[in-house]
């Protein structure tokens, strides 16, 4: 069984930044869109940021747009997530996924992923 594996979270002070980053074993990211979401008790599942390295597609939600920056490093099998001028409305658990999924506008949906890893606790102080 494919198990990500997310990493990378910690406390910071608002306006600060913070790199995540998903191991993505066993699978070629030439294959897949990897995507990354995250959780706050009591809420659903959100779609944050995909890259479809294959493609050169990459797909933000508006809270996070010129603020979060995902890229891949295919010869590491690894994802990143680059978040710059955080906000304590950024506080979640952080997850990453893997999806073969070829309907790009799907992919921001959790339903798209067939691997995940363990999420990352990101905690933003005001």
């Amino acid at each position: 069984d494919v198990q990500l594996q997310a990493s990378g979270g910690g406390l910071v002070e608002a306006g600060g930044s913070m790199t995540l980053s998903c191991i993505v074993p066993g699978l070629a990211l030439d294959d897949y869109a990897i995507g990354w979401f995250r959780q706050t008790p009591g809420k659903a599942r959100e779609g944050v940021s995909f890259i479809s390295s294959s493609e050169g597609r990459t797909w933000y939600r508006d809270s996070v747009k010129d603020r979060f920056t995902i890229s891949s490093d295919n010869a590491k099998n690894t994802a990143y997530l680059q978040m710059n001028s955080l906000k304590p409305e950024d506080t979640a658990v952080y997850y990453c996924a893997a999806t073969k999924s070829q309907d790009s506008a799907a992919r921001r949906f959790r339903s798209q992923y067939a691997y995940w890893g363990q999420g990352t606790q990101v905690t933003v102080s005001s």
